[in-house]
């Protein structure tokens, strides 16, 4: 968890309070947030934490979709379905590896639907 400072927005610090400042005499050792660029500082008197739930990703919203094969081109590809075996199939291409490994291509077959990648 992360706070900042309400003056200068500086990211706060968890420290312990020091001894002999007459100021603070009686908060010596407690537990404070402090700013490093200003003289703010916070005491902490109480358990401070956040929850953060986060939505997962369906498969879909990561490649592609409802309307990934919309607009594609076609092309002469057999299909891996042993009862189809149809030499078209729509096609396209996406980099789902580093900059470095070539681009994958992705293929549905006009007859069956199969879907398939290489």
């Amino acid at each position: 968890m992360l706070l900042f400072c309400p003056t200068c927005s500086n990211m706060l610090r968890v420290s312990q309070v020091p001894p002999g400042d007459p100021s603070t005499e009686h908060h010596a050792g407690q537990n404070r947030f402090e700013c490093l660029t200003c003289p703010y500082q916070f005491l902490i008197n109480k358990r401070y934490y956040e929850r953060k739930y986060m939505k997962k990703k369906e498969v879909e919203d990561i490649l592609g979709g409802k309307g990934a094969w919309d607009n594609v081109d076609q092309t002469t590809v057999q299909c891996p379905n042993e009862k189809c075996r149809n030499d078209k199939a729509y096609w396209y291409q996406l980099q789902i590896r580093s900059a470095d490994e070539p681009m994958t291509a992705f293929y549905k077959c006009t007859k069956c639907a199969k879907e398939w990648r290489e």
